[in-house]
């Protein structure tokens, strides 16, 4: 098994194109949680409305965090992946018009992101489901949220310092897709089961 590849925020397009589908990489850095509201308000917003980060060659988490607010500031308890389906109608807007290089989530997304991953370049990182406290563990401090009161914990973009998050590189920019692997090795699979002769 290959050691991990590191990488750090913001990602710069060289090294973007080099990852490819089945890599296993750990990020460093800073990472934009953003759900279903807040890739809307990312498709739509105007230029001057005072977005406070800087979206070129960062991470995009697709992720509501479970947050808690104590004398010291913010602390994630939960912060594990959403299924990524749900902002396929927004995310190749997003990551053309901001320039992402990553995407965390799971379960996989449709052509049009594939197709605007190959522009950009970005990749479509898979973490872990159903490891949210574990995935907690990988996150140094909340250092910014935005958008708290109108959109509501789940929904806000939070900005989180991450250290060695772990991920599968599942969608790279070139048109490796790991989801499209496992369905075309299901469908062969099948039809050799459905031409094997049946039994007496």
């Amino acid at each position: 098994m290959s050691k991990p590849i590191s990488l750090a925020t913001p990602i710069p397009p060289d090294r973007v194109r080099a990852l490819k589908a089945g890599d296993q990489v750990l990020v460093s850095g800073a990472v934009i949680t953003a759900r279903d509201m807040a890739h809307r308000y990312l498709a739509q917003r105007a230029d001057g409305d005072g977005l406070p980060y800087d979206l070129a060659g960062a991470v995009i988490y697709h992720c509501g965090p479970i947050v808690r607010e104590t004398p010291s500031g913010w602390q994630v308890m939960s912060a594990g992946p959403t299924t990524s389906a749900r902002m396929e109608m927004y995310e190749a807007r997003v990551l053309e018009r901001y320039g992402v290089a990553a995407v965390i989530g799971k379960a996989g997304m449709g052509p049009a992101t594939a197709a605007a991953l190959s522009k950009t370049p970005a990749v479509y990182l898979a973490a872990a489901p159903g490891a949210g406290a574990l995935l907690a563990k990988r996150i140094a401090r909340v250092e910014a949220v935005w958008k708290l009161d109108e959109f509501g914990q789940p929904e806000a973009l939070w900005k989180l310092v991450v250290a060695d998050l772990p991920a599968v590189v599942a969608m790279d920019s070139r048109g490796g897709n790991l989801y499209k692997d496992v369905e075309a090795r299901s469908a062969d699979a099948l039809k050799r089961l459905l031409a094997e002769p049946l039994g007496p």
